[in-house]
């Protein structure tokens, strides 16, 4: 039987973080948060993203890696289930939006090192909204580093986030990808809107341990 482990992808704000916690809450699956505010470059990232952005991505690709090491020997190695608020692949979304053409090239090559061998989910929750929808949630959680961050970079990353999504679909068939539209499902305050995701993954989810 497989184990179950879920990663809940999207844009910034989309609301990855608290349908993680509702999946953990109401499944008993661990749950693995990324590491944000911890990076000592993001402040300076959204400053100049140019100047900083190889330092930012460095740091949360190997905290990334060594959190995935961790989940694979302490959890899914002793058969426990996992929700995860990220997948390591969002490192090459915002690293190809960031870096500079030689850089990307050098990041591509340790990521592909570095994953080699990781474990992968076996579902994949997809959230996307509005750029309007985005900058709401972004503003309501309030953190400081995410102020003054410019909306066409967050626009630019949800169109990047979308071409991914389709070629992750084309090329990983065997991983189910479901998608849902935060503009229409509003599951941070709309308990029955978050019930229907948390009732759909629960449907993939036993096609996919048995």
């Amino acid at each position: 039987m497989t184990i179950p482990f879920i990663a809940v992808e999207g844009p910034i704000g989309v609301g990855k973080s608290t349908l993680s916690k509702a999946i953990s809450d109401t499944r008993q699956f661990h749950l693995l948060m990324e590491i944000v505010d911890e990076n000592p470059f993001l402040n300076k990232f959204y400053d100049d993203i140019e100047e900083w952005s190889f330092q930012t991505e460095m740091f949360f690709l190997c905290n990334r890696y060594k959190q995935l090491g961790d989940i694979q020997k302490h959890y899914l190695a002793k058969d426990k289930p996992v929700v995860a608020d990220y997948h390591i692949f969002k490192n090459l979304i915002f690293a190809q939006r960031s870096l500079s053409e030689s850089d990307y090239a050098k990041y591509e090559q340790i990521y592909s090192i570095l994953t080699a061998g990781m474990p992968v989910p076996n579902v994949i929750v997809y959230l996307h909204a509005s750029l309007e929808t985005l900058m709401k949630r972004i503003s309501m959680r309030g953190r400081d580093y995410e102020r003054g961050m410019d909306p066409n970079y967050l626009r630019q990353l949800s169109e990047d986030y979308d071409t991914f999504i389709d070629r992750f679909e084309r090329m990983h068939p065997e991983i189910p990808v479901l998608r849902f539209n935060g503009d229409e499902l509003d599951f941070v305050a709309n308990p029955r809107d978050r019930q229907y995701i948390l009732d759909a993954v629960d449907a993939v989810m036993q096609k996919e341990v048995i």
